[in-house]
């Protein structure tokens, strides 16, 4: 295989991640994944747990948003 061959591949794949990330991080997908047992949390979770997870949230909305957070 030439060096251009690997590169187009290289390139194709990279463009496969790119969408398979944008279209994971859609509104659609997101409210679709909450619907799914798997991906739901659990209403009885402590709380030290269910803060986390609304930092967690709070960081992936700022860089979703292009944010920056330390």
């Amino acid at each position: 295989m030439t060096t251009r061959k690997k590169s187009e591949k290289g390139g194709k794949r990279d463009r496969l991640a790119t969408d398979v990330r944008r279209q994971f991080g859609t509104e659609a997908t997101m409210r679709f994944l909450r619907t799914l047992p798997a991906f739901r949390t659990e209403s009885d979770i402590p709380d030290r747990f269910r803060e986390l997870l609304d930092r967690l949230d709070g960081i992936e909305s700022s860089v979703a948003t292009g944010g920056r957070h330390r």
